[in-house]
């Protein structure tokens, strides 16, 4: 063999070797970190829809995917704490919501993604530079639409005629629940419905406040769905219909849990919308060409044991409306 020949032989076989090393390297599996405000049994649902996202696009955890979990647990002082475990994990994507636990998300990384799978007002509190062009590390869905507040009140007052004042409940450190109570402040303006601002810090609260809704005769409740609420949603259900208020709330998951009404978007839809981004994300679209998605949907909910239990007559009017009646 020629020198020529030798030279050639010996690039194949540098090049073969090359290509061997490159075979036998395993391909590293994205992580993907979620960070949930409340427990884990409050968030199954979600993570179902999640993982069913996940599934439909072709990933399978533990396989070609894996996901770490961080659950607040209803606490805001361990945002900050999960949000840099989280980080530190360097996932590839971090998941979140709530728009509170999206902004600590935010303040602890500026470089890997962030894919909000439901928030508030993202562009009011300053996420993102707006839904079209987000900017930034942050896109996702926002669970905020223009008329939805003067719309649970218009469906409160005609399932409960005789209210005349309406109780608003929020949790007073949630910027989110603080945007949420200005729009109701100004749907009411426009329905010429009288409301009683009820903020309340801790559970330790919650008998005060409903004390104070008593006081003021308020004969019908709106519990603003902020993570706080959401995660302490059993009792102020129960104080709700111990104290025979017809309430309404935004998921339909807490009409099931004892709300008489919810109207909004359904949770589950905004999870699975999450897993699109990330995929997305993960083949490499970049998040600030990524809009923010806003909820087309939004069903009504009618929990009929929680109106007999209060001694409220929902009329036919408002139950013809509904799209999906518990009884």
């Amino acid at each position: 063999m020629g020198k020529n020949g030798i030279i050639i032989l010996l690039v194949a076989l540098t090049l073969a070797s090359v290509h061997l090393a490159e075979a036998q390297q395993p391909r590293k599996v994205p992580l993907i970190g979620v960070l949930h405000p409340s427990s884990v049994s409050i968030h199954k649902s979600r993570n179902d829809a999640f993982l069913q996202g996940l599934h439909e696009l072709g990933y399978v955890e533990g396989k070609n995917i894996n996901i770490e979990y961080r659950y607040a647990e209803g606490k805001r002082d361990r945002y900050r704490d999960l949000a840099a475990e989280i980080v530190s994990l360097k996932p590839d994507v971090i998941v979140v919501t709530s728009s509170d636990f999206t902004a600590v998300a935010k303040q602890a990384t500026s470089t890997i993604p962030i894919v909000v799978a439901s928030a508030g007002d993202l562009v009011g509190t300053g996420i993102v530079a707006s839904l079209a062009n987000p900017g930034g590390n942050v896109t996702g869905s926002t669970n905020i639409s223009p008329d939805v507040s003067g719309k649970r009140l218009e469906l409160l007052k005609e399932a409960s005629p005789k209210a005349s004042l309406v109780a608003v409940l929020w949790h007073l450190q949630s910027l989110a629940d603080k945007d949420e109570v200005k729009s109701t402040e100004i749907a009411a303006q426009a329905l010429k419905i009288k409301l009683q601002i009820v903020p309340v810090r801790a559970p330790e609260e919650f008998q005060d406040a409903f004390a104070a809704m008593t006081r003021v005769n308020a004969n019908a409740l709106i519990i603003i769905g902020g993570a706080f609420t959401n995660f302490h949603r059993k009792l102020l259900l129960e104080l709700a219909a111990k104290n025979r208020l017809p309430s309404m709330c935004e998921r339909p998951d807490l009409a099931a849990d004892g709300c008489l009404m919810s109207y909004g978007p359904d949770p589950i839809h905004f999870w699975k919308r999450a897993a699109a981004f990330v995929d997305k994300i993960l083949k490499g679209r970049k998040r600030a060409d990524l809009p923010v998605e806003q909820p087309m949907k939004f069903e009504l909910v009618i929990n009929l044991k929680t109106a007999k239990q209060i001694g409220l007559t929902i009329p036919q009017s408002v139950l013809y409306r509904a799209d999906k009646v518990i009884k």
